[in-house]
């Protein structure tokens, strides 16, 4: 019997660029917005738990520990940044950090502007800034989460969505 694959199914795939992160101090909720990282060129998050073995007569046992949380972003530095200077000083300092991650494939039914996603807060755990002659500067951050997150409808207004991807503009005027 002959299998057949039906390549369809690969055509509603999410692409990377369309799951964004968002990340704001959590000291700084009251007066800022999250914000993209720009440049983002990779981000990642990692679930994971560790488990124990006990040695039986048996057999083994397994009893799991509890799941940790890790996401990662890297990213090529833009001049000027004021949000990488602030992720490092909030490593140094211990400050707690609002994570965003939101699926821009997959549009709430809540709203304009909201999208599936999920919600964490924790720490950078490790920052790492990467300059070689021939390339541009890259900053890797690794975030320690407390918890596992909360999922909900997480608001992307259309300006951080132009991290993903152009958005409509209109031929009129726009400002000064």
């Amino acid at each position: 019997m002959r299998k057949t694959i039906d390549l369809q199914l690969f055509a509603d795939a999410v692409r990377g660029k369309k799951i964004v992160y968002l990340y704001r101090l959590k000291k700084d909720a009251a007066k800022n917005a999250a914000t993209a990282l720009a440049f983002t060129t990779e981000n990642g998050r990692t679930t994971s738990k560790d488990a124990d073995t006990t040695e039986t007569k048996d057999g083994t046992i397994r009893t799991p520990g509890a799941a940790e949380v890790e996401i990662t972003a890297t990213s090529i530095l833009a001049k000027g940044d004021t949000l990488i200077d602030s992720l490092e000083d909030a490593m140094i300092n211990d400050e707690l950090v609002e994570i965003w991650e939101a699926n821009l494939d997959e549009p709430a039914s809540s709203g304009s502007n909201k999208f599936k996603g999920k919600y964490f807060q924790g720490y950078v755990t490790e920052l790492e800034k990467t300059s070689n002659a021939e390339d541009m500067v890259e900053v890797s951050l690794t975030f320690g989460v407390n918890g596992t997150g909360e999922k909900g409808d997480v608001t992307v207004t259309a300006a951080q969505q132009e991290v993903a991807a152009y958005v409509f503009t209109d031929t009129t005027k726009t400002g000064a």
